[in-house]
């Protein structure tokens, strides 16, 4: 069974997270390289973990985590298709089996919250993991002066937790909102659409979203 690490060790791997970085370090966008997915794949990993799912699964999920954004390395736009491609090709020189192969094409495809749904296990884990992700380490302009609004917004989030209660069956994002920064409506306005794709997502693994900042249950 190929595991984490031997893709994490994969020479294409490591170039495609460097190129996908930089691309968008010249877009400006915030950070998705290998800070962002080592924790994506590692929330994936406890949501399943948490919920009983078979070591197989957790590791495909962990995979398609640190996966995810290397289409980024083509273009931002359709990022989850690219991305979901490239994996796909990538595992199968690497002897990845197909049913497998298929499971992360269908997880990374689906993780865009333009484009995508919760599909299946893997996809859902990753969808919570990857839209729980809002920290002010991922902003990379230091300029609070020219910040837009997901600078803002992200750089305002000092502390981002993602906790599962399998026996309530309950999902919960807790975040920390320095709200001198940023105000609560602003995390609304532009992370609505992740929120409902999340709310949806934690459904389909027959979990409740919470969504708590700052101390006030919201969702």
């Amino acid at each position: 069974m190929i595991k984490l690490e031997d893709v994490k060790n994969n020479e294409e791997v490591k170039e495609l997270v460097l190129g996908a970085q930089k691309q968008l370090d010249v877009l400006g966008y915030t950070e998705h390289s290998v800070r962002h997915i080592e924790i994506v794949s590692r929330r994936a990993s406890y949501i399943l973990t948490t919920l009983g799912y078979n070591e197989k699964e957790i590791e495909l999920a962990k995979i398609a985590g640190y996966l995810h954004d290397i289409g980024n390395c083509i273009n931002r736009v359709d990022h989850a298709h690219n991305g979901a491609i490239l994996a796909y090709n990538i595992l199968k020189d690497i002897g990845m089996n197909i049913k497998d192969r298929v499971e992360i094409l269908m997880a990374i495809g689906n993780h865009d919250e333009k484009t995508g749904t919760a599909v299946s296990s893997i996809s859902a884990a990753l969808i919570l993991a990857d839209k729980s992700d809002v920290h002010r380490d991922r902003v990379v302009n230091k300029n609070l002066a020219s910040f837009d609004i997901h600078d803002k917004v992200n750089y305002a989030v000092t502390n981002s937790e993602l906790r599962v209660d399998s026996k309530k069956k309950v999902i919960t994002l807790d975040l920390t909102i320095d709200t001198n920064i940023c105000p609560m409506l602003d995390y609304f306005e532009i992370f609505m659409d992740r929120t409902m794709m999340s709310k949806y997502a934690a459904k389909f693994l027959d979990l409740w979203f919470e969504l708590i900042i700052n101390d006030t249950k919201l969702l």
